[in-house]
């Protein structure tokens, strides 16, 4: 694997960890939101990953060699949670329907917080190996010295 493969790979993870960093903080701020312009309460966002070829265009992909297919990571959705929001008895709430309930959205707070971790933890790795390959690269330049 050359340098500038490395780095798109890792590149790639950040860019998609980035993402779920994003649709994670969108969770946890609109955790207590009862009316969205599109009617009702927020609802939880997730992201889709899926493994691509590494390929610049269609024609490395069509090229290259299945033993030696190297795999990024691209984000292909970001998908909508359809769990029932949940119910609370605030009768003075003005989202309060006719029975004196509000709809709140179905997020679990430590759930959220743990997504946040494990996001943060694949960024790092990436920024780590990023930084691997290119101290390896310096490295192959001090010898050719």
């Amino acid at each position: 694997m050359d340098f500038a493969t490395a780095m798109r790979i890792s590149s790639s993870g950040l860019t998609a960890q980035r993402t779920r960093m994003n649709t994670v903080s969108s969770n946890i701020a609109n955790i207590n939101t009862t009316r969205t312009p599109e009617g009702g309460a927020y609802r939880r966002k997730d992201v889709v990953f899926e493994a691509i070829p590494d390929a610049r265009d269609f024609g490395e992909i069509v090229s290259s060699s299945p033993s030696t297919d190297l795999q990024r990571v691209q984000v292909s959705d970001v998908v909508v949670d359809r769990k029932a929001p949940l119910l609370k008895y605030e009768p003075d709430h003005p989202d309060a329907n006719e029975e004196g309930y509000v709809s709140y959205p179905n997020i679990n707070l430590m759930e959220e917080m743990a997504n946040m971790i494990q996001a943060t933890r694949a960024y790092e790795a990436n920024i780590s190996t990023m930084q691997a390959t290119k101290d390896m690269a310096l490295g192959a330049i001090e010898l050719g010295r």
